[in-house]
């Protein structure tokens, strides 16, 4: 699929330096720390060799729906989407950075390549592949934020509707009840949040760190198999 002279493995890093003076940075806690990242996140060879594959690459490798992995290989879903990831992996193995857009449906995915590998460095090209950032409402930072503020859980779903988007005559229909009665929550909601607007609010649930799920998911993949499991 892609020319290479070799393969960088993760299991060649074992400890991580910091500051002077301060204790390294292990691999098995750092491999923990990219799990949290609300991103997903590939490191990939000059052959499309999966080298490593954060918690929400794995999930969205899992889920097939754009991306998959077959015999550890890196591949769309489609033929054209195999294509658009091997032009821009190419670019990227010539050290440009690339930014493809998958769509299917209503549903795009992003993703960025961006070449690891230093030119003054001997070690094998490998490019780190980003994924598009979950939705606002997988955040669980969110739902944190509205429990922290006090809301009632019909306060709190109303504030995730308004973070999908939804308008007050949507999620008054999704929720059975009338315009007004959204209306008041939000209100209410924007109170308790000490924001002046729904605007404001919004921003302010945009702000949030991420907290991403905290199941994680096991893929047969024999580069990180054994980092999939946390004690």
């Amino acid at each position: 699929m892609w020319q290479a002279t070799g393969a960088t493995k993760v299991s060649e890093v074992h400890e991580l330096g910091g500051v002077p003076g301060q204790p390294s940075m292990g691999r098995a806690h750092l491999l923990r720390v990219l799990d949290e990242v609300d991103y997903g996140m590939l490191i990939v060879d000059a052959q499309g060799t999966i080298l490593h594959a954060n918690h929400l690459a794995r999930h969205e490798l899992a889920s097939g729906r754009m991306l998959m992995s077959y015999g550890n290989m890196l591949l769309g879903s489609n033929a054209e989407f195999t294509a658009q990831l091997q032009l821009a992996m190419e670019a990227a193995f010539r050290g440009q950075r690339r930014l493809a857009l998958l769509n299917k449906g209503e549903r795009e995915l992003a993703m960025t390549f961006t070449p690891l590998s230093h030119p003054l460095e001997a070690d094998p090209p490998t490019v780190l592949v980003m994924l598009s950032r979950q939705s606002t409402c997988d955040n669980l930072a969110v739902r944190m934020f509205a429990r922290t503020i006090g809301l009632s859980p019909s306060e709190e779903a109303v504030l995730m509707g308004l973070c999908r988007g939804l308008e007050i005559p949507e999620i008054a229909s999704e929720h059975g009840v009338a315009s007004s009665t959204i209306r008041s929550q939000i209100k209410t909601l924007r109170e308790k949040a000490g924001s002046a607007s729904i605007r404001r609010l919004l921003q302010r649930i945009n702000s949030l760190p991420p907290v991403v799920p905290a199941l994680r998911i096991v893929m047969p993949m024999p580069h990180n198999a054994a980092e999939s499991i946390h004690p």
